[in-house]
């Protein structure tokens, strides 16, 4: 079994125990295992097989035994005894963002609703709000999760897609008959959600890489098998297709199949000017079907006139206006990065330690870590008061003579509902860095929630702000707030706005961080890391960076330390 699949299992479990008036530490910890599964950067196969599933935080005996179980059988014998105490119609309830397993037990009982059609329903009649501890707003919410669920049906966040395609990729590396492999699609130009992933090989002898393919360990189906075409499905639900095509038209495959239609369709248009056709087999003269390009993505877009464009910038969004005029930025490069600014240590809700984090930083190549742990009012996140965050910045400075990472001692600091911060400017100027962030109060009015954030960003000490949209994908809504007086307070102020690489987060997204650009705004990328395995999800950040057309000076993690250091301002 994947890692998703586990994790599900464990989410399940943990929904479950609630419904059941389990403790509450209970259902945390099955809640908080299933988060370290899903962002683990090994299989957890692998783990299983070397021995070493307890030395994954929050791992115990007993859940060890549960990963073994399922790995082995397929199942779980102690989450079928839950489900037989619990009404199955309950337990798809619960997927709706918003719906708790509590307030899904309320409806079941009292309103007898058993299907989400049936909930909806009872939305549109106004039902819910009838219910005590329900009222119009959750009634509103609780629908407005039954569109996000709907919205994001069949899609899957980067990361899952991301670790599935080049799993696959380099099972399918080792075949020798392989001259080529990209992964190409919505994948490549990494967008924040994947419905399928497409992968592109180059080969003379296509059945032997269709053959390898759908031996895969991991597929569930195979829909359809050709020499040119296979699809599958894992056994996470995620589609993948498999094109096989000639060395002379890999360029043009690649560029077709990566997308996007509409960047495609300005392409086709520019052939057809030009006296030529383009197609996923190469580029033509139109009249007379002469080969012209096709080997190289470069040479495809070089022979109608066009710089290259990175397949993050292909959406249409003007760069085939800017690639005539060889006037293209240069964006981020994900080698230009040089470091991460949000990372919480077992201080806060972190599960590793301040030297693990910079062991494993110096292991990736990072020039610095920023350990942002949270602060007091985030009691369920253990916020450090004003005295153990002091205590923090010692064991930094101590630890930083054992390492030549740079070690910045900053927070992730809460911004009260009035806009004033949760610690004193006295203990914040004591830090390197601090970020203001969102962590209640989400529906309060567009005015005053921009309003609270602006006056938080006018703080001297406060250097960026967190998330700033505080969506979670498919789970949560961006807060209302008037982002272009939030992109002007950020210029004025010299707040860098962060891109929180968090899969579930990605916020800013790229659109939001070519808007911040434009108006003159700073950013820096943090992945807000909550275990070592997740530092690898800086690579999503940067590809919004790179998707948002920024460039290395508008990103504060890609300058030297000695400017970084001044930047900061302390």
């Amino acid at each position: 079994m994947r890692n998703q699949e586990i994790a599900e299992v464990f989410y399940q479990i943990a929904d479950l125990l609630e419904i059941k008036g389990e403790l509450p530490f209970k259902v945390r910890a099955y809640r908080r295992a299933a988060q370290r599964i899903e962002t683990l950067e090994k299989d957890i196969e692998e783990i299983y097989r070397q021995g070493k599933l307890k030395s994954i935080p929050g791992i115990g005996e007993s859940m060890a035994r549960k990963i073994e179980e399922l790995i082995e059988t397929g199942k779980l014998q102690y989450l079928e005894n839950l489900k037989r105490e619990i009404p199955e119609e309950l337990i798809r309830l619960m997927d709706i963002p918003g719906l708790g397993p509590k307030k899904a037990l309320v409806l079941y009982k009292k309103l007898g609703i058993t299907t989400i059609d049936q909930l909806r329903e009872a939305c549109k009649q106004g039902r819910l709000r009838m219910l005590e501890g329900f009222g119009e707003i959750t009634e509103r919410n609780i629908m407005r999760g039954i569109e996000m669920m709907e919205e994001s049906k069949g899609r899957a966040l980067i990361n899952v897609a991301y670790d599935d395609g080049y799993r696959i990729v380099e099972y399918l590396r080792q075949n020798k008959d392989v001259l080529k492999i990209e992964i190409a699609g919505s994948l490549r130009r990494m967008k924040e959600t994947i419905g399928d992933i497409d992968i592109l090989v180059s080969s003379l002898n296509p059945d032997s890489i269709m053959d390898m393919f759908v031996k895969y360990p991991y597929v569930k189906e195979v829909l359809v098998k050709g020499s040119k075409k296979t699809s599958v499905i894992l056994k996470d639900g995620m589609q993948v297709d498999v094109r096989v095509v000639r060395p002379e038209s890999f360029g043009a495959a690649l560029q077709y199949f990566t997308g996007s239609k509409d960047h495609n369709i300005q392409i086709r248009n520019l052939a057809i000017k030009k006296g030529l056709k383009i197609n996923e087999y190469g580029v033509f003269k139109k009249d007379t079907d002469e080969y012209i390009a096709g080997r190289t993505e470069e040479e495809v877009y070089r022979v109608i006139g066009l710089q290259y464009i990175e397949p993050e910038l292909r959406e249409n969004r003007g760069e085939i206006e800017l690639a005539q005029q060889g006037k293209l930025p240069k964006i981020v490069k994900y080698e230009d990065v040089k470091g991460d600014f949000h990372i919480h240590s077992t201080w806060s809700d972190g599960t590793s330690s301040i030297e693990d984090i910079a062991r494993k930083g110096e292991e990736m190549g990072l020039k610095f870590v920023g350990i942002a742990d949270h602060s007091p009012s985030l009691k369920v996140a253990h916020g450090l008061s004003e005295e153990k965050v002091m205590e923090k910045i010692k064991e930094i400075r101590k630890l930083q003579e054992k390492f030549e990472i740079r070690i910045f001692a900053g927070t992730e600091c809460d911004i009260k509902p009035d806009g004033t911060l949760d610690y004193s400017n006295k203990v914040l100027k004591e830090l390197d860095f601090a970020y203001a962030a969102i962590h209640s109060k989400f529906k309060m009015s567009r005015k005053e929630m921009t309003e609270r954030i602006i006056k938080a960003m006018e703080n001297e000490y406060i250097n960026m702000l967190a998330h700033p949209t505080v969506r979670l994908i498919g789970k949560r809504d961006p807060i209302d707030v008037d982002l272009e007086k939030i992109f002007e307070a950020a210029r004025e102020t010299g707040t860098f706005l962060e891109i929180n690489a968090f899969p579930d987060r990605l916020d800013l997204n790229d659109v939001h961080a070519k808007a911040a650009k434009e108006m003159g705004a700073k950013m820096v990328i943090g992945t807000d890391s909550h275990a070592i395995d997740h530092m690898r999800f800086l690579k999503f950040g940067v590809a919004m960076a790179r998707r948002g057309w920024l460039e290395k000076e508008d990103i504060l993690n890609t300058y030297d330390l000695s400017k970084i250091e001044k930047m900061l301002g302390r």
